[in-house]
């Protein structure tokens, strides 16, 4: 039998206000062919703007919290949103992606598989002993999934946010240094000028 292609959702991570420079245009184009064949759920106002002018629409959007603190509430938004299409057969794969900044090193785009999970990444423990269990294995195994699913679009969104104000002031401090070379230059030449008219 012949094994039915994996559909495979995106969640982008994209700049929500402007003046970031290439922020939106490094996410996007870090996920490379996979823009045009996967499902799309596009957090950021101005990546939505990014994307439409690459021909391509997200099936889901929404636009990044103005302050860190409506991330959690955002975070609820893209979970549910994701838990549908999944319970419809429509997503069996899951990447995050978003922009990390990290001193020294600028800002860099991060791809994370959330689904399906890699167990790997979850080290056993050294005990031998079974925990004591106060609810059913599947009920406990089902809202251990959906805070581990919230804790990761958290950490991205934080992530992006912090990533997108960076890169927000250094957009700032490059244009101000471009101003003030420009303005050093205009100075010289408002001198030469005034000096050919005394001469």
């Amino acid at each position: 039998a012949m094994r039915k292609p994996a559909r495979l959702a995106l969640v982008l991570f994209c700049a929500e206000q402007g003046f970031a420079g290439m922020f939106s245009g490094r996410v996007l184009d870090s996920v490379g062919g996979d823009l045009a064949t996967s499902e799309l759920f596009l957090l950021g106002t101005r990546g939505r703007a990014a994307l439409a002018e690459r021909g391509v629409e997200a099936g889901w959007h929404d636009a990044m919290p103005s302050h860190s603190p409506g991330v959690p509430k955002l975070a609820d938004r893209v979970a549910q949103a994701l838990y549908k299409q999944i319970a419809q057969g429509r997503i069996d794969h899951l990447d995050v992606v978003f922009s990390q900044w990290q001193g020294g090193q600028g800002i860099r785009v991060e791809r994370r598989r959330l689904f399906p999970f890699d167990f790997a990444a979850f080290p056993h423990p050294k005990a031998a002993d079974a925990p004591l269990l106060n609810l059913a294995p599947a009920v406990l195994l089902r809202g251990l999934t959906a805070d581990y699913m919230h804790a990761q679009l958290c950490k991205a969104a934080l992530h992006a946010f912090a990533a997108e104000n960076q890169a927000r002031m250094e957009a700032m401090a490059a244009a101000r240094s471009g101003i003030e070379r420009q303005l050093s230059s205009l100075r010289a030449k408002q001198r030469q000028v005034r000096q050919e008219e005394i001469t």
